[in-house]
């Protein structure tokens, strides 16, 4: 079984990709190359803190609230952060 790199993926996606969606996925790297905050986030370590048990607790407390169904979707409140 050959292994394929993620160049290799990388350029078969793109290859798949229509002229419009290149030109999208274009702009999201570009922009993510150009934006120091984004270079930043995606070359900060990532958090390996371990869980308290009080996150522990708020996670398995979400996640019941969740299976309730007593979620907020998203487009009832993203008009807050725009």
């Amino acid at each position: 079984m050959a292994v394929v790199t993620t160049k290799e993926r990388l350029h078969r996606l793109v290859d798949e990709l229509s002229d419009d969606e290149a030109k999208r996925a274009l702009g999201l790297m570009e922009n993510e190359l150009d934006d120091p905050v984004l270079r930043a986030f995606g070359d900060a370590p990532e958090d390996d803190e371990p869980l308290t048990p009080e996150d522990e607790a708020a996670l398995e407390r979400s996640r019941q609230e969740y299976r309730r169904g007593e979620g907020v979707p998203l487009d009832s409140i993203r008009h807050e952060f725009t």
